[in-house]
Parts: structure tokens; sequence; C-alpha cells
């Protein structure tokens, strides 16, 4: 019997020509990985030695409150009562507040700005990021701070939610409220199960989103892409500093993620009572449903008033502080009235 030629598989030519290509695939690829590798982790060291020199180059105006094992800034000035407490909108801090509408209203009484943990000078906090932990760090900060009610509370944006629920939590602390292109609670998307998702209890130490800022790129392009234009220059310098670091866009993110909870938290507080309101909303280019829920505001309470702000956007500290200083020194005023 004539036996069957065998070809051993590496020494076939099909074998040697693919052993050849994926060689070749093989140190492409190693080219190319090499040099991003490199570039991050100089992007790496880069992003660290600026973080440590914008802390030196950029140091808190104000005072940082341990709060429970982590320490928030708050900045106040000005003088008289009641003392007007800003919670400032989603990835914002309170760089954006003091650059107009902080001394403008300082004119008039005692105002202050804070940092939810995380954002701006104040340090990462607990986990979830929602209206009601934002609401318990504010009232435990301003207690160590030492800085008595009444309250006048503005929140703009988010920062509309953590104060409906300090409103509700801690009522015979608050004098009123302006709530400025507050979010309201009928935003919230209805799940498919009629929950929300839950909120996460632990920030990942490394997520793809943070990247960018993780390898100093985000900062690097902070200037051409116009971070938050608008501030005081003396201002503006400090607020892209940190703003564009990993522990900022991280807590972003948390805040996002628990934003379903704050909805319905926030949404849970159906009344102001008798506590008086004042609604500021944008004037230009107004979304009908944005404007529904705005004027919907009023009814949290039986004191309630809408005003407008006719040459703004949504960020009506930065386009039209004069309104927003305007709305919050109404309010001081009536609560002054015998």
């Amino acid at each position: 019997m004539t036996p069957i030629p065998t070809t051993m598989h590496g020494s076939s030519p099909a074998w040697r020509i693919g052993r050849r290509v994926l060689r070749g695939i093989g140190r492409t690829l190693a080219a190319l990985v090499g040099p991003i590798v490199v570039l991050a982790v100089v992007g790496a060291i880069y992003e660290s030695a600026a973080e440590a020199t914008d802390v030196r180059a950029y140091p808190p105006p104000g005072q940082l409150v341990d709060v429970g094992g982590y320490r928030l800034h708050i900045n106040c000035v000005g003088a008289g009562s009641p003392t007007v407490v800003i919670d400032a909108g989603w990835g914002d801090w309170s760089a954006s507040w003091s650059s107009w509408v902080q001394p403008e209203v300082a004119k008039t009484t005692r105002v202050c700005t804070y940092d939810r943990a995380g954002m701006g000078y104040s340090e990462a906090g607990s986990l979830p990021r929602t209206a009601e932990q934002f609401a318990k760090e504010l009232h435990t900060l301003l207690l160590h701070a030492d800085i008595p009610g009444p309250y006048v509370l503005v929140g703009h944006s988010l920062g509309g939610l953590p104060v409906r629920v300090f409103v509700h939590a801690y009522a015979t602390d608050v004098a009123g409220v302006v709530l400025i292109e507050s979010m309201n609670p009928r935003q919230a998307k209805p799940s498919a199960t009629g929950t929300p998702p839950p909120a996460a209890t632990h920030s990942s130490d490394f997520s793809i989103l943070t990247l960018p800022a993780r390898i100093g790129l985000l900062r690097l392009f902070a200037g051409p892409l116009g971070l938050k234009s608008g501030l005081s220059p003396e201002v503006q310098q400090a607020y892209t500093a940190f703003s564009v670091t990993p522990r900022s866009i991280q807590t972003t993110l948390d805040e996002g993620t628990g934003m379903p909870e704050s909805f319905i938290q926030a949404g849970a507080v159906k009344t102001f009572g008798d506590v008086p309101l004042i609604v500021l909303s944008r004037g230009l280019d107004p979304d009908q449903d944005w404007q529904a829920m705005q004027t919907e505001l009023l009814q949290l309470s039986s004191h309630s008033q809408q005003v407008f702000a006719d040459k703004s956007g949504h960020n009506i500290q930065l386009d039209q502080p004069d309104a927003a200083a305007t709305a919050i020194v109404k309010m001081v005023a009536q609560l002054r009235q015998p």
C-alpha cells in the first residue's frame, strides 16, 4: 500500500506565511501601543504635577470644614441677616457665583457659597450623591462652621433639588427660598420597572470617562474649549484648574448617577408651607415644557412669585448676574419687612 504523504504544519508554505503575517501585525501593534502608553504615563505625571501646582496657586477663599471624615469648602462674605446660602448646579461650584452675584448680594447681607463634596475646593464625600445626602452635608457644614440661620436658600438647576429637601428636613432654619432655573422632579424619566436604578454606593477608581482628565487631556484643551466663559478674570483660572481634575469629573458622574433618586427625594417634598419663594427663570429661547415646569414650582409655597431674566439662558449667574442678585436681594428685603 502506497503511504499517504503528510506535511508538518510548521513546514507548510501557508503556515510559514501566516506566521510571518502575525509577527508583522504584532510588531505593528507594539509600535502603536508603545507610544500611546508612554504618552499616557507622561500625561498622568503632567496632570499630577499641575494639580499640585494649582493647589498652591489657588488657595480656597473660604474655609474647609469637616462634615464627618471629609471637608467641604464654604465662603461667606458680607454682613447682615438673613444669611443667603447658594447651592450651585450639576457639575458646578462656588466660583461660578463668586464672580458677580455673591459680591453684589454681599452689599446687602451675608452670603455664603459652598462646594458640594468632590467639587471645587471640597474633598470627595460618601456615596450615593443624592439630594438627601447634599442637604444633610450642607446642614452639617453650616452647623460646624458656626453659621446660624435663618437662611435664604438659593438653588440653581440641580441645586434646587437639595434645597427642597433641606426646607422639609430643617424647616425652622429656613426663612426664604430662591429657585433659579431649578430642576423639577417631573423631569425624571419613568423607568420600565417604575423604580429608579439604584444609585452607586462606591466610585470606580478608574473610569474610561475620567481617562481624559487623568492623563491631562481635559486640562490641555480646557482653554480652547472655553470652559465656563463669563467668569471674572481672577476667578476664571481657578475655576478651570479645579473643574478639569479627575475628582471633579468623577463627582459629576456620581451626581448624575444619583439624579433619578434625587428627583424622587425632592419630589416627595410637596410644599414649603408659607415660606416665601421666588422662582427666577430664563427668558431666552424658552422651551415650553421647561417653562411649564418652572411655573409649577410656584405651587411649593403659598407666598410665591415668578420673575424672568429676559436676557439670559440657563446660567443666569453668568448671562445676567444682575437678575440673579436682584431676585436674592428682593427676597432678603421682603423678609426684613416688619
